[in-house]
Formats: structure tokens, sequence, C-alpha cells
């Protein structure tokens, strides 16, 4: 029955979403605001077996879908994005408690959301399929086939989004779909996606919601009804993951971490590329495979560079994100925040300039500025997810570029110039996914192909055309009037 609130937070207390809502035994644990510790819902932790009757479930419902008229797919896509837009203000709210994030940053993920509703569903309007040259009595043809169940493992940080842009595509293209949300964002990232298709319309049984731990996404990785995981995480986990599905022969798409780097050239617009390095460096309090790791400036321009940095840091107000005026929520958990901290202060020990920030004050972390960092520094080598700057100088654009790659990483970078050409022709010898020339280095769009290199990922793209690589598999079909005479 529905309740009057989209999101009635007692709706699934003691309960997961396994196509339908569920009573579960699972370990019972909080929903908690990120700013202040306030209770949000209680939620139910799934385990293996969870997954187990969830991904039978799933098998089972899933031909019936696949069959179901393309036009019926693309509706129920198409109502879930129309209630993303009808309840926008109540899951703005969610987001902003559960994640930490700024109201600008919810609306983002909004939109994000509606748009790869909108993304799959006209799929399903696409070709579909290749027809092969052959004989003239014979029709050989290859068309896309489902999976069959989809496993999706989403992070706490862009939770909805980092969610749909796998769910939407997977159910787009006949999957069934199986989400593992972070416990940490269950509702915004799996619980509110539930109540979007369950009011839409998607038939029982196709999509479930299991907020769990490691637990439950190797259950997932191991199970022989899941066909596909989809990933995003960190580099380590996904490692697991894709040691797991490798071990089982199961296709497995990963997005991981990034130590993404904004190249400033000398000739660049430095008010404006300090605008491009805030963003990218500090939005979201740095919790974003894409942030800015490394702002690599040409030494002429570092120590301004660092210093107008410096000045933005100083109004960026801290805080509960409801508040007018905060630009930095809260950090997701204490453990976070205490390696940012450390990996801060290890930095400056290693002979950095501390700029501005550097500041703990539970549950925030200030804006950051660290110049002069060097190879062999901890920020400048590790993923720091956390609002920091990091400035590096270079005195030309080789070194820039053999800095920039001086990672196992190659989600983003971007490159800020007066020289367009310039850019471009240094942007083509980075080893990076996505490349950005005159932007900062965080940047998604459900219509275009999105993963990295390297440890940021396994070769897979996730959005627009290569939805079709991901979520689907070739299938060849010959078709004749009748068989041949074989010589046997």
């Amino acid at each position: 029955m529905r309740t009057p609130d989209f999101l009635d937070a007692g709706a699934w207390a003691g309960k997961l979403f396994q196509g339908a809502w569920t009573p579960a035994d699972g370990l019972a644990y909080d929903a908690v605001d990120k700013a202040n510790g306030a209770r949000l819902a209680s939620l139910t932790l799934a385990t293996p077996a969870a997954l187990s009757a969830s991904a039978r479930q799933a098998a089972h419902a899933q031909p019936a879908w696949a069959a179901t008229p393309h036009e019926e797919r693309a509706a129920i896509l198409r109502r879930a994005a129309d209630l993303v837009d009808g309840h926008r203000d109540e899951a703005a709210q969610w987001i902003m408690r559960e994640t930490g994030a700024i109201r600008a940053k919810a609306d983002m993920e909004l939109r994000s959301a509606m748009l790869t509703l909108h993304q799959a569903a006209s799929m399903l309007g696409e070709p579909q399929g290749l027809v092969f040259p052959s004989a003239a009595d014979k029709l050989s043809y290859g068309r896309r086939i489902p999976h069959g169940v989809v496993g999706v493992i989403a992070p706490f940080n862009f939770p909805l989004t980092l969610s749909m842009r796998a769910v939407a595509p997977a159910l787009a293209t006949g999957n069934a779909v199986v989400l593992k949300p972070d416990p940490q964002t269950a509702v915004s990232g799996g619980l509110y996606i539930a109540r979007l298709f369950e009011d839409a319309g998607l038939p029982a049984g196709l999509f479930h919601v299991l907020p769990g731990g490691a637990e439950v996404g190797e259950a997932m990785c191991v199970d022989p009804l899941v066909g596909m995981v989809a990933f995003t995480g960190s580099t380590a986990a996904g490692r697991r993951v894709g040691a797991l599905c490798g071990e089982h022969l199961k296709k497995v798409s990963l997005e991981l971490g990034g130590k993404n780097s904004l190249i400033v050239l000398d000739d660049a617009d430095l008010e404006l590329a300090a605008g491009c390095a805030a963003f990218g460096a500090w939005m979201h309090q740095g919790q974003i495979c894409m942030a800015t790791g490394r702002i690599l400036a040409h030494e002429s321009v570092a120590r301004r560079l660092a210093d107008l940095l410096a000045a933005k840091a100083g109004k960026m107000k801290t805080g509960d994100p409801r508040q007018a005026g905060v630009r930095l929520g809260p950090m997701i958990n204490a453990r976070q925040l205490e390696r940012v901290d450390q990996l801060v202060k290890r930095t400056i020990a290693a002979g950095a300039r501390l700029c501005a920030g550097g500041m703990a004050d539970r549950p925030f972390y200030a804006a950051t500025v660290l110049d002069g960092v060097r190879p062999g520094m901890p920020a400048f080598d590790e993923e720091v997810f956390g609002p920091v700057a990091v400035v590096t100088p270079f005195s030309s654009d080789e070194e820039a570029v053999a800095l920039a790659n001086r990672t196992d990483y190659g989600l983003s970078a971007a490159v800020v110039s007066r020289s367009v050409a310039r850019a471009m022709a240094l942007g083509r010898r980075l080893r990076t996914g996505l490349l950005h020339i005159n932007d900062q280095t965080v940047a998604g769009d459900p219509r275009v192909p999105f993963g990295g290199v390297g440890a940021s990922g396994n070769g897979g793209r996730i959005g627009g055309p290569a939805n079709w690589d991901e979520f689907t598999q070739w299938q060849w079909v010959t078709v004749q009037d009748r068989p041949p005479a074989y010589p046997f």
C-alpha cells in the first residue's frame, strides 16, 4: 500500500526489497545524518543467503521481462524518470543528509538520474543487431541478448548516480538486476530506486536492493545465476571483484579510483584555472573518483595559482549542508576524515607548503591547499578522497606529461591553456579514459562512454553507445528454409 510520503522511512523497517518489500532477518542498523549523527531510519543488512534468494527470483522473472515489447519497457523507465522529477525535494533531502552533500550536488544527482532513465529508454529505439553476408538462401545475423541477471555494486559518494547508471540500462536491455548499495547510503543509492521502479510499474521479481558488506558482494560475484557484475568503488575492492568474477568466468565492469591531473600551462588565464582547480579538488569534499588529485602548474605560475586557491579556500564554509552558505559538508565517516588528515600532515612533514586549511573539525575537513608537492610525497602519490588541492610545479610540457602519467591510475585529466592546439597536443600524450580541454576533471554524462584505464578500470565503459557492449552479449543466428545435406 502506498504511504503519504514517497520516501517514508517506516515503509522499509525490517525489510529488504527482493522484487517486493520482504521481511528480512538480517542485522538492523541506522541510516544517519552525516553532519550531526542523527538517526534517519532503521535499515536491514542483507546476507549472502538473501543474495542467493534474490538471484533465484531475478533469474525466474527475467525471461518474461526480456520478452516484453520494447515500448512497454521504455514506458516504465520514462515513468520512473517522471517520479524522480515529481519527488525532487524529498529525494534531495535524503541525498544531502545521507551523503553529506550540498543541495547543488543533490540536484546534480537527480538530474543525472532522470537523464539516465530517459537515455536507457531511448536505447530501445536503436538498432539491436547486424545482418552478416551469407548465401542467398540463408539468413545470418547477430543480435544483442541480455546476460540474464546483472549484479550492481555501488559506492557511497554519488550513490544515486552510480547505481542508476548501471541499473537503468541493464533493465532496459532485458536483464533483471540485483543492486548492492553501500550501507552508508542505502536509501539514496538503493531503496529510493526501488520506490521509483515499484511505482513506475516494473514487474515484481526483476529488481532487488540488498544493502550489505563485502560478504554480500562476494556472494554476488560467485553466484552462478548472476551473469555479470558492474562494480564502482576502490581499486583494492575492484581487484577482488575482478578476481572472483574471472575465477567464475563471468563478465565484470570495473570503474575504480583515480589520481587525476589538471595541467595549467604558462599561458592560462589563472583566475579561470583557479576556479577549475577549486571545483575539481573540493566538490563534494573531494570524495569523487574524478576529483582533481594533482594540479600541475607551470613553474612561472604555480605560486600565484596556489595563492589564488588559498584565497578561495578561506571562503569555503564547512558545516551542515542544509545551512545557508555551506560549500563543504561532512566527510562520509570518521575513518576517512582521519585518513585525509594524516595524509596532509605526512605531506607537510615531507616538505610541502600548507597554504590553507589542513584542519579537521569532526566530521568536517577544511578546504586545503598544499604547494610544492613533489613525487614521493603522500599527497602526490595517493588518491586523497578529501578536499585537498595539491599543487606541483613543472618546467616544460614534457615534464607535465611525465608527472601526469606517473601513476597506475588513468581515469580523468584536464588541460587549461589559451592555445587549444597546444593543449590538445599535450592531452593526446596522457594515459587517461577522459580528457577535458579548458575544464576540470569532474564531469559525467549518461550519453557518453565513461571509464578509465590501468588501476582506474578494466577497459570497460558505461554510458551512451557503450551500454549495449556492457549489458548485452552477441548471439549469432542463422536461418534457412531446410537443413543442408551433409556427407556424414
